[in-house]
């Protein structure tokens, strides 16, 4: 398996982007509190995010360790228009909703999508299709 990293020369501790992950049972949740919420409103807007960043480099280690697969990275030229850190702040929705991630670490969300892809390697397709 091998994937490219765009850009190691930004403003950050390894010279790749720092981006903010967010586990899609943390973003179920936070849908579902604001479906109810809007039962008495007639608008909500909110970020959601874990509000830690995590750069390129940080995900493909941690991905080599939940995966114990080998993964090679392969440095590619920066891609135009690629913020050095995207990082989004929960704040407003934790202080309204009281919502917060359950997956809030970077090896949770791996963990827990590696083991959701090796036990469906079909994805979603079933045995008839």
């Amino acid at each position: 398996t091998e994937i490219k990293v765009f850009g190691d020369d930004y403003p950050t501790p390894d010279g790749t982007c720092i981006r903010d992950y967010i586990h899609i049972a943390d973003l179920i949740d936070a849908h579902l509190l604001c479906l109810v919420a809007l039962d008495n409103q007639a608008r909500l807007i909110y970020n959601l995010g874990n509000g830690a960043g995590y750069s390129v480099r940080e995900v493909i280690e941690v991905s080599r360790h939940v995966t114990e697969e080998e993964i090679l990275a392969l440095d590619a030229p920066r891609r135009p228009g690629d913020a050095p850190r995207l990082v989004a702040s929960s704040e407003k929705i934790q202080r309204d909703l009281g919502w917060s991630p359950k997956y809030p670490k970077l090896e949770q969300i791996i963990a827990s999508s590696w083991e959701w892809h090796r036990t469906h390697p079909q994805g979603y397709k079933t045995q008839a299709e």
